[in-house]
C-alpha cells in the first residue's frame, strides 16, 4: 500500500502504471532519418533506472514531411522500428511502462534545432544527404514573418496524413508501447486545424468548431482502430491559447475525444502563433497549468496529466492528493535530475530503504544509510 498519492498505481484499460510519475515528450533532436540512436537509449534508460512509471519518447513524426527539424524521431516506416525495441524492452525491464507521442509539424516543419537559433533550415542545403521536404498546413498561412508558407492540403493530403498516424500507432504497437499520445498541441498540425488563427478553410474541415475539430477527431479514431483496445490513448491539448482557442473550446473537444475513445488529456497550453509556453522567456509560477488539467478532469470527467514547472516532489504528491490530475508530467526537472522520483520516494517517505530502486544501486545506498548517512539515517 502506497503511503502517498503520487507512488499509488494507475490503472488504464490494461495498463498498471507503477506510480503517478510520467517523463514529459522532450525532443532530443539527435535522430538519424528518423531512426534513434544510442544517444536516445543512453537517454530514456536513465528515466527507467530512475522510477519514472510512464516514460515518454519524443515527439515521433509520422511521415517524412511532418519533421520540425533535422533530428526528429520518426515512425514513418519500418525500418525505424528496431532500434525502439532495445529501448521499450529495456523500460520494461525496469518495471515502467513505455510510452510514444505521434506528432506531425505541418506549417512548422524545417526549422533549426533550437540551439542553431530559432527560425528555418537553410533550403538550398541538402539535409542528411536528402532534399528538403515539404511543408503542408490548413491553410496557406505562414506560422511566423520568414517563414515558409505552407501548401493548404487537399482531402486527399488529409486523408494521407490521417493514414499515416494510424499506420505509426500500429507500428508502436508491434514495437511494444504501451500507451500512445497524439500531439493536438504547441501550434503544430493537429493544433493547426483546431485554430481560427491558421485554419482559414471553407470546406468541411474548417469554419466551424465543428469543423475545426474534424481532422483531431477523426486522428483521435483512426489511431484507435489501430491501437489495440487494451492500451491507453493520451491526447496533448494546449487548453487556451494565444489565437483564441479557450478553456471552454477544450473541454468540447475532449468530450468528443473521449467518445473516440481518449483515456488522458495531456493538459498543456500555447504555441500557435508564439513558442510553448515553458520555451518562453516568461518567469511563470510553478505548476503555472494545473488548472488547465483540473478543470478538463471536472468538466469532461476524464483522467488528465498536469504538466509545467511542477519540481518539487511535495507539490506533486498535492497535485494527486487533491484529484487535480491522474498524472503528474515532468521534463526539464527530469533532465536535471534523471533520479527525481527515486529522491521524491526518499523525500516523502515513501521509499526510506531504497526498495524502490534496481538492487544494483540499493545494497550500496542502503549500505550507507546503516552506517548514518542518507535519508535512511
Amino acid at each position: 500500500m502506497s503511503a502517498t498519492e503520487l507512488f499509488s498505481p494507475l490503472a488504464l484499460r490494461d495498463i498498471v502504471l507503477k506510480n503517478r510519475i510520467m517523463l514529459s515528450p522532450m525532443a532530443q533532436y539527435a535522430a538519424m532519418d528518423g531512426s534513434v540512436t544510442d544517444w536516445h537509449f543512453a537517454h530514456f534508460a536513465k528515466f527507467a533506472v530512475g522510477g519514472v512509471g510512464l516514460i515518454f519518447t519524443e515527439a515521433t513524426k509520422v511521415e517524412r514531411r511532418g519533421l520540425g527539424t533535422v533530428g526528429d524521431m520518426g515512425l514513418w516506416k519500418d525500418e525505424q522500428m528496431a532500434p525502439l525495441s532495445r529501448i521499450v524492452d529495456f523500460i520494461h525491464a525496469q518495471g515502467a511502462a513505455a510510452g510514444i507521442q505521434l506528432n506531425h509539424a505541418g506549417r512548422k516543419a524545417g526549422t533549426l534545432r533550437p540551439w542553431e537559433g530559432y527560425g528555418t533550415l537553410d533550403r538550398s542545403v541538402p539535409i542528411e544527404g536528402q532534399q528538403h521536404w515539404e511543408v503542408i498546413g490548413p491553410s496557406p498561412i505562414a506560422y511566423m514573418e520568414g517563414w515558409p508558407t505552407p501548401r493548404e492540403m487537399s482531402e486527399s493530403d488529409i486523408e494521407t496524413v490521417i493514414d499515416a498516424f494510424a499506420q505509426a500507432a500500429r507500428r508502436a504497437d508491434s514495437i511494444g508501447f504501451d500507451v500512445l499520445e497524439l500531439h493536438g498541441a504547441h501550434g503544430y498540425l493537429i493544433h493547426q486545424f483546431l485554430s481560427e488563427a491558421c485554419n482559414r478553410r471553407s470546406d468541411r474541415w474548417g469554419g466551424s468548431l465543428e469543423n475545426r475539430m474534424r481532422f483531431a477527431l477523426e486522428t483521435a479514431a483512426a489511431v484507435r482502430r489501430a491501437w489495440p483496445e487494451g492500451k491507453p490513448l493520451f491526447f496533448r491539448i494546449s487548453a487556451v491559447d494565444e489565437g483564441g482557442w479557450t478553456l471552454s473550446d477544450s473541454a468540447h473537444l475532449c468530450a468528443e475525444l473521449k467518445q473516440r475513445g481518449v483515456d488522458v488529456i495531456d493538459c498543456s497550453s500555447g504555441g500557435i502563433g508564439t513558442r510553448s509556453p515553458t520555451a518562453a522567456a516568461i518567469k511563470r509560477p510553478m505548476g503555472f497549468q494545473v488548472s488547465y488539467a483540473r478543470q478538463i478532469r471536472k468538466s469532461v470527467d476524464i483522467a488528465t496529466a498536469a504538466v509545467g514547472l511542477i519540481i518539487e516532489p511535495s507539490h506533486a504528491n498535492a497535485i494527486i492528493e487533491r484529484g487535480d490530475a491522474d498524472l503528474v508530467a515532468i521534463g526539464r526537472e527530469l533532465l536535471f535530475n534523471p533520479f527525481w522520483a527515486h529522491h521524491a520516494a526518499a523525500q516523502l517517505a515513501e521509499d526510506p530503504d531504497f526498495e524502490m530502486m534496481p538492487p544494483q544501486y540499493q545494497w550500496w545506498l542502503q549500505r550507507r544509510s546503516k552506517a548514518g548517512y542518507g535519508p535512511a539515517a
